[in-house]
This record gives structure tokens, sequence and C-alpha cells, in this order.
């Protein structure tokens, strides 16, 4: 039987099932006679336990000084990944196992990763990363420009991450993580329907601006924080509203901020936040109450314009008063405002006749006389 190895190609003799030696590129002839057999290898491939467990072992392999010279081994253990790399390139992945290379295919390198070390380090190049994510090999946490991250191993804290991507084998260290928005967080407390002190349901909306301070502490110590804080609004709005009445609240709406402001930033404190701002936003009243409030303020208003038409009235009659005291006091005041009075009348009056001669003023002004005595 004639066998040809290709330079692509390495062979492997074995004899009464042992192997013999290794054979290069070229034409071999195997009687059956010599119960000789060849396997033949590809030299861009691994050698491992499963290419040869029908014919032996690795260990047989490398005792054979002239294999072994022209192969290279390496062992991956349990908690490692291995990067292989032909001629600097990156070439594949390799997991636990014991592999042989033919260093014919090139120039052999590798690089030992400990997954029992979770964190991979920074200098792994973007495609190993993209082949080790597509291997299901590795998990990734991404933390934004506004956000620190709380990393964690085993369920035991590590560190606080800042922005950026971070990858993490999926060995025996389990990773968990907590994102955190270092941003100023507005917060709405939205409907809270309280009793005054005079018995009128109210509800009241409001909004809480606040920002983390502790990143650790807030999630070690409370299970909720924001909860926590929503709860302690609630409890002052309605230790506030059912302390006073309706009219109490609606006239000091921002003594009402305040009071709560100063309740939330004393609460913040506790739960690592610093409270910036805290105010009312809207009073809510019940149908029927706006209804009551807005006929109220009909009222208020018709009686304020009462208020000022009274007002003004006073205001002519004492200036016609006085005018009048001018006039008697005075006979040229007296005079001009007749003939002002007379211009006027002039003014709506299309023909006037007048009859005989004499002073024209004179005869209007008894004409004028003698009509008001009419």
């Amino acid at each position: 039987m004639k066998i040809i190895i290709n330079e692509i190609q390495k062979g492997l003799l074995f004899k009464d099932g042992k192997f013999v030696k290794m054979l290069d590129a070229g034409k071999y002839r195997c009687p059956k006679s010599d119960r000789k057999t060849i396997l033949i290898l590809p030299v861009n491939k691994a050698i491992t336990e499963e290419t040869v467990n029908e014919w032996c072992g690795l260990d047989v392999l490398l005792q054979d000084g002239e294999f072994a010279s022209n192969t290279q081994f390496i062992d991956v253990k349990d908690d490692e990944i291995v990067i292989h790399f032909v001629n600097e390139q990156f070439t594949d992945i390799l997991s636990k196992g014991r592999y042989i290379f033919w260093k014919k295919a090139g120039e052999h390198s590798f690089r030992r990763f400990d997954t029992s070390i979770p964190e991979l380090p920074n200098d792994i190049s973007s495609y190993a990363i993209s082949v080790l994510k597509k291997e299901n090999l590795i998990s990734c946490i991404s933390v934004m420009n506004y956000e620190k991250c709380l990393l964690y191993y085993d369920k035991k804290f590590v560190k606080i991450l800042d922005a950026g991507v971070y990858y993490f084998w999926k060995g025996k260290v389990s990773i968990d993580y907590k994102l955190v928005d270092t941003r100023l967080i507005k917060m709405d407390i939205i409907g809270q329907e309280i009793l005054t002190q005079d018995k009128v349901s109210i509800r009241v909306n409001m909004v809480c601006n606040y920002q983390v301070r502790d990143y650790v502490k807030i999630f070690d110590e409370f299970d909720n924080y924001k909860e926590h804080l929503h709860i302690t609004a609630q409890l002052a709005i309605r230790e506030y509203v059912g302390k006073r009445k309706i009219d109490e609240i609606l006239d000091n709406k921002e003594d009402m901020s305040k009071y709560i402001s100063q309740k939330l930033k004393e609460k913040g404190k506790e739960l690592y936040l610093e409270v910036t701002e805290a105010s009312v936003k809207d009073i809510i009243l019940p149908g029927d109450m706006r209804d009551i409030m807005n006929t109220v303020l009909i009222a208020e208003k018709k009686a304020q314009a009462n208020v000022i038409a009274r007002r003004e009235e006073v205001a002519s009659t004492r200036s016609l008063l006085n005018t009048a005291k001018l006039m008697e006091e005075n006979k040229t005041l007296y005079k001009l405002k007749e003939l002002e009075y007379i211009e006027r009348i002039c003014e709506n009056v299309g023909n006037v006749n007048i009859n005989g001669g004499g002073d024209i003023l004179s005869q209007l002004v008894s004409m004028l006389d003698s009509s008001k005595k009419q």
C-alpha cells in the first residue's frame, strides 16, 4: 500500500500497535505483511488526547526525541485559560487539557490566565475579547460617566469601578455588581391624600432632589434607600397638614416646603444622601371644596370692587364740594364755569334765536336761568 504525506502534513508510523517514529513529507510503502500503519496529521492543528487516543498517549509521542524537537507541548490546568498565538497572531483559545503543536506551522507562543483572578487585564486585544465573548468565557460590565459600580466577588465587596468597560472570567468566582447614579436625582412624591385639622381632604404633590454620597454604605445598610426617603417625605407631609387648617396651609405653601425639606435633609444624612431641595408643587382640593373656594373668591372680589366704587364716589363728591366752595368765594371762577357750561350746551344745540340788541352773553345766561326755573 502506497501512502503520500504532503508538505502541510506529518505522519506517525506505528508497527504492531506501537509508535515507531515521525514521518516527514514524502511517499511511503506499507505492505500489509509488515503490519505497519501510518497516521497522517495536519501541521496546522493541535494534537490532543482525543486525536491519538486510539493509537497511543501523548506521553508516548513526547518520549521520542525527534517528535519532541519538532513540536511544542502545553498543559492547561483546571483554573486556566490560554490564548494561543502563531507568529504573534491570535489563533485560538485553549481551555483545560494537553496540546501539542507542530513547529512547522510557525512560532507558537502562549499567554496564560488564572481564572481564579476574575478581572481580565486591560492589554488584551479587542479581537481576542470578541472571541472570548463568543465562546461565552467572559462577562462584561459597562459603567457610564455618571455612574459608579460596586463590584462583588462571591457576594463580598471588592472595589468601586469608575467609568469604563470591564471584562471578567466566568470561572469559579461569581461576579455581582451594582450601578449607582452619581447625578442629581429627582424624586416625585405624587398624590398624597391627607385630612387637614378642619377635616378637609387634600392631595399634595411635591418634588425632592438628592445625590448619593457614600456608594458602599448605602447598599450595605439599607435594602431600598429610595423607599426610605419616599416614606419620610410622606410622613412629613402628613405631620404638617394634619396639624393645620386648610386656610393656613394654602396661605403658607412656602413654609410647608421648608418644613418638609428640613425633615428630608435630616433623614438624608442617615441614608448617606444629600438632599439639595424639596418643595411642594401642588395642593389639590376636592371638587366641592374648589367650588366653595371659587364662590368665596368671587364674593371677595365683588366686595373689593364695591369698596373701590364707593371710594371713587366719595372722592368725586368731595371734589364737587370743593369746586362749589371755590366758585362761591370767587366770582370770576363762577363766571368761567358758567361760560364753560354754556359752551357745552351750545355744542349740542343746532340753532339759537335771539331778538333785540344788547349783550348776547347776558341774554343767553337769562335764557338759561329762565329754563332752569321752569
